[in-house]
């Protein structure tokens, strides 16, 4: 709370630099996105949900994910 009162702009990389001081950089680094192994992982049920954030598009890994499963024409 002090980093935040003092240094708003720093707060988010104090947090990782503690984070990966105590526990490892496991724990701030983001694993690659898999598409191929998030829909291994999918069902009718659990249905794969994209969340987008600024400047990403996953629709041209999407349309080559399709071609490579062979539903290009499905798309």
């Amino acid at each position: 709370m002090v980093l935040k009162c003092l240094r708003p702009d720093k707060l988010i990389p104090g947090i990782q630099n503690f984070i990966a001081s105590k526990l490892g950089k496991d724990y701030i680094i983001s694993p690659p996105f898999d598409l191929s192994k998030c829909y291994r992982d999918s069902a009718i049920e659990t249905p794969l949900i994209f969340v987008l954030s600024a400047g990403s598009d996953p629709v041209a890994d999407f349309k080559r994910f399709a071609e490579e499963q062979g539903m290009s024409k499905r798309f």
